[in-house]
């Protein structure tokens, strides 16, 4: 069970209601996410190009556009090294359609999840070559690969690398000493002396920056195809967990919007395989249903296949290919739920259930779905957590972490024991040899500073609302907060004394439950929770308090007003 805690951040409330057409309690919501200023009030409700900054101060990106412009002129080959996830599956296909579109001769290549392992390495280069490429270009990986890059530069080739992972570094004395390649430009938003004023791009945001810039060297007044970029920005961005704050919510409210009407025949393809109304497209169904069909491609056969998708122009294949990715994630679901529970059964059966940061060994396991497992049981237990699995050279794996637990940094302290790593403060991604997992293990806890108050989750309520409050305009003014996500996360509600009249179970799996709940006053209303258990189950007749948000549901064309509960606490009766 989580600790509820209320935001009581300050403003005049009634003022921002009617400055900006809505509901106090949307104000109140606006302030809770930290927007202050009439500024950013401004571009919160009025989202708009203008609050884009410009890509000329990220530094190196005019640099790098210069080398792909001379290198389009020049008729020389070029390859996009990209990454096997969404934003590096996105990433790619921007900057090989955009380089393409430019008069450029370019193709692209994506490590083998399994047998190559993430990012640029000696094998990719090797065959760059012997292809004879002159330049490689990486997106959503690089820089950390300070050998492979300088590797490719004593062979004579041209390397610009874009990236938005943490810069690497070595500690001193308490200070950190950044490590860079001899690439020819490094773009990357993080570098220490990057004037750029927002961090949290992911790898399709700044391939989509880079290449709105080389279309102006160009003078190419594509739109639609920079519409289409924006729209792989924009899935990106929601799938790889930036923040969608300042740029990365223009850039997917903007994606989103102009989704509904994509040439991107992939899209088209999946969405409609996917029963997903590209006219009512939300952060919810990139996220939850379009993205892992696209990783699917990419944990258990090639990324290349979900490239092909987005990169088709050919309305037959994009139906083939995108059938094929559903598949591939129907697949991944069945292994994610196997393994899932055998990690929590390995915690709750041996003496891992006293560790603070989880390292978890599941030597069969699939090394693709690591990531996901490791969120899962992170979720279950509220712990960091590392799941590891045997690969061709040792062993490798994912971790997912707490908000007061620096997952990247704290690998870093433990580096002496890995062969590869990097990442995040919340995810990371390594590998090692097999005979290092209880040395790590043992490392990671022994470092590690979390407090018994860490260790619980806490939900922040925006505000304690009460059922009788909210309206059909109500919900319908919730349109202005989206696009929702990390940063900018739907908003909680709470309100308490509500008397359990009915409960129903069901559901495929019998793990949904339907409520009718009575307030004080005697009003009534309808609830519902997903993924309920006998634990969190309340029962008829109980009292009880509610996290919701609300929602409608249509049926038969008939609109109603529903409470999607996320957790529920029953009163105790003195």
């Amino acid at each position: 069970m989580s600790n509820w805690r209320v935001y009581c951040k300050k403003a005049d409330f009634a003022e921002i209601g009617r400055v900006y057409g809505v509901d106090q309690v949307i104000a109140r919501i606006a302030r809770n996410r930290n927007i202050c200023t009439n500024e950013e009030l401004d571009a919160y409700f009025s989202a708009s190009y203008q609050s884009l900054h410009n890509p000329a101060q990220m530094k190196d990106l005019i640099k790098a556009v210069e080398i792909i412009n001379k290198k389009i002129d020049e008729g020389v080959k070029i390859r996009v090294v990209g990454d096997y996830d969404v934003d590096g599956i996105c990433s790619t296909t921007i900057l090989v359609k955009a380089i393409r579109a430019c008069g450029g001769i370019v193709d692209y290549s994506v490590p083998d999840r399994v047998s190559d392992g993430y990012g640029i390495n000696i094998a990719i280069i090797d065959k760059a070559l012997q292809d004879g490429i002159d330049t490689i270009v990486t997106c959503d990986n690089g820089i950390a690969a300070i050998e492979q890059v300088n590797y490719a530069k004593s062979k004579g080739m041209t390397v610009v690398v874009t990236d938005h992972h943490e810069i690497p570094f070595d500690e001193y004395n308490g200070e950190k000493h950044y490590i860079y390649s001899k690439a020819d430009a490094i773009v990357d938003p993080k570098q220490e002396s990057c004037a750029y004023p927002f961090k949290m791009l992911c790898g399709a945001g700044i391939a989509y920056e880079m290449m709105q810039v080389l279309y102006e060297y160009k003078r190419t007044q594509r739109l639609k195809e920079l519409e289409e970029y924006k729209q792989l920005a924009a899935i990106a961005s929601i799938c790889d967990l930036v923040d969608l704050v300042d740029e990365n919510r223009v850039l997917v409210r903007f994606g989103l919007d102009s989704m509904k009407d994509t040439i991107n025949k992939g899209i088209r393809a999946l969405a409609e395989i996917c029963a997903i109304n590209l006219s009512e497209i939300s952060s919810y169904h990139v996220g939850f249903v379009l993205g892992p069909c696209l990783n699917a491609s990419g944990r258990l056969e090639k990324a290349d296949i979900a490239i092909r998708l987005l990169m088709t122009e050919d309305t037959s294949e994009a139906k083939e290919l995108a059938q094929h990715v559903k598949m591939l994630n129907e697949t991944r679901k069945e292994m994610t739920e196997q393994e899932t529970q055998k990690a929590i059964d390995m915690v709750n059966n041996s003496d891992l259930k006293n560790d603070t940061v989880l390292l978890i060994y599941l030597p069969s396991c699939h090394e693709s779905i690591a990531g996901i497992i490791a969120g899962r049981v992170k979720e279950h237990f509220y712990k960091p957590t590392f799941v590891i699995t045997k690969s061709v050279e040792g062993v490798k794996g994912s971790g997912r972490s707490i908000e007061t637990y620096n997952m990247y940094e704290e690998i870093n302290k433990c580096k002496n024991l890995l062969t590869k790593f990097g990442g995040h403060p919340m995810a990371a991604g390594l590998s090692f040899p097999e005979e290092n997992i209880e040395p790590l293990r043992k490392m990671l806890n022994q470092n590690q500073t979390l407090t018994e108050n860490d260790l619980i989750p806490v939900h922040w309520i925006d505000v304690a609302m009460p059922l009788w409050y909210v309206t059909m305009e109500l919900i319908y003014q919730f349109k202005r907060l989206e696009p929702f996500g990390t940063g900018n996360e739907k908003p909680l509600f709470a309100d308490s004394n509500l008397l359990v009249k009915r409960v129903d179970i069901i559901g495929k799996n019998k793990n949904v439950a339907k409520f009718v709940l009575e307030d004080v006053d005697g009003r009534i209303f309808d609830g519902i929770m997903f993924k309920i258990t006998q634990e969190n189950l309340p029962l008829k007749g109980q009292i009880i308090s509610i996290l919701y948000y609300p929602s409608i549901n249509e049926y038969n064309g008939k609109k109603k007003i529903q409470f999607v509960i996320e957790e529920i606490k029953v009163k105790e009766v003195s």
